[in-house]
């Protein structure tokens, strides 16, 4: 296992973890990318014709902070949202990388075994398509002022069967607090049924329907499983929500997409929160 994340270490180097610096710049906040393009084969000799996995990633990070000593902090967001996994907090964004990228190999590489019984069961020459995966991970800043910054993590791979996946997830961080926003932080109390009309309404409008039962023609699985779903970004002006593949609707439909101006829900807005300074 010790040679075997060497190579992998090294494997990165020969291939660049590109640093390219200052992706975006202000007064307050620089960001740096690390970059990977890398295929992880199904078995640790790298013989081009057997399965490997296409392994793409995108990691954007802040590299300076307007408070110095809450740039560690910032940083502990960036990976926690991206990698998903807390045991990362203590590692360097590269280090993170590495360890995501090793951790990823070990489990595509747990369905060797299976691979040569699929050998077997097939034709002489076939191979099964399935084992050749892919994996493409990316964040993106979405928006960003003094207070408030909003950016998407977008994860798409294929592992075997019909087709791959793709989930979008948005984020926001209070810049003065160093915390993530939620519904609850931006909403009034009891606000979810008035905003799952409102989000309802703004389905109808995008779909040219003019009743919510109608959307049902469009695709959509049930008029109930339509309700906020605390997956949204922000800008100045509006909310902006994304329900992923099978959460309101078919595969086919992909992520969908709902914006919400302000003016919409002026009124289920707490007065002291992050985004009232955006309503006029």
């Amino acid at each position: 296992m010790k040679k075997q994340k060497l190579f992998i270490v090294a494997s990165l180097i020969l291939v660049g973890i590109c640093l390219t610096s200052c992706f975006k710049t202000n007064d307050d906040t620089k960001y740096d990318q690390l970059e990977l393009d890398e295929r992880v084969y199904l078995f640790a000799v790298n013989d081009t014709t057997m399965p490997y996995a296409k392994v793409d990633i995108e990691f954007n990070y802040p590299v300076k902070f307007k408070r110095k000593e809450d740039l560690p902090r910032l940083q502990q967001i960036f990976k926690g949202t991206f990698f998903n996994n807390q045991s990362y907090d203590a590692l360097s964004p590269k280090d993170a990388l590495h360890t995501y990228l090793e951790s990823y190999t070990e489990e595509y590489r747990e369905i060797g075994n299976q691979y040569y019984e699929d050998m077997g069961n097939l034709e002489e020459g076939n191979r099964p398509s399935w084992y050749w995966y892919y994996m493409q991970k990316n964040n993106e800043i979405l928006f960003e002022d003094d207070n408030v910054l909003s950016y998407s993590v977008q994860h798409s791979e294929y592992t075997g069967g019909a087709h791959g996946s793709l989930q979008m997830l948005y984020y926001i961080i209070d810049l003065d607090k160093l915390t993530t926003i939620t519904e609850e932080d931006i909403f009034i109390p009891n606000y979810h049924q008035r905003l799952t009309s409102i989000i309802v309404g703004r389905l109808m409008k995008k779909f040219e329907v003019d009743t919510p039962d109608k959307l049902l023609n469009e695709g959509f699985f049930d008029i109930n499983d339509i309700a906020p779903n605390n997956n949204f970004w922000v800008n100045n002006e509006g909310l902006h929500y994304v329900y992923n593949q099978y959460e309101i609707a078919p595969y086919s439909m992909g992520p969908i997409e709902v914006t919400i101006p302000y003016e919409d829900i002026k009124s289920i807005i707490i007065p002291q929160s992050i985004v009232a300074k955006y309503i006029d």
